[in-house]
């Protein structure tokens, strides 16, 4: 599957904004912030790394007029 940069930034500032409002009471909420900053680098890491980015992010030409097909 490949995602669009914008994609990957809206992944990020979701996660960010989860992990701005998690409050941890037990084991299971502390398991749960690790996994979730743990996914934040992921994609961080996959947004910054031109390298990664080749093979994960593909980028979408941008939207225009559609011609019709011509038979």
């Amino acid at each position: 599957m490949s995602l669009s940069r914008d994609a990957v930034e809206t992944l990020i500032d979701l996660v960010e904004i989860k992990l701005s409002c998690f409050e941890v009471y037990d084991r299971d909420d502390a398991r749960e912030l690790r996994s979730l900053e743990r996914c934040r680098n992921q994609l961080r890491d996959l947004a910054a790394s031109p390298a990664a980015l080749a093979p994960a992010i593909v980028e979408f030409p941008a939207r225009g007029r559609r011609r019709r097909a011509t038979a």
